[in-house]
């Protein structure tokens, strides 16, 4: 998921996917503790994505002080 495409969403809809993404990373370090994870390369994915979620939800955030 690109930054561009995350600042056409709402802070509604970004909230929502955060809470997505925060869920699926819980799940992924879970079944990386039982060995039953083989694409461990999944884990740093999601993770890029959550940030790149709160970077986008941050810019909205500045927007609506300035």
């Amino acid at each position: 998921m690109s930054y561009s495409e995350l600042k056409k969403k709402s802070v509604e809809e970004l909230n929502q996917l955060l809470g997505d993404l925060r869920a699926e990373l819980f799940s992924l370090r879970f079944k990386n503790a039982t060995s039953q994870l083989d694409q461990t390369h999944k884990i740093e994915l999601v993770k890029k994505d959550i940030a790149r979620i709160l970077t986008a939800l941050n810019a909205k955030k500045e927007e609506g002080i300035k």
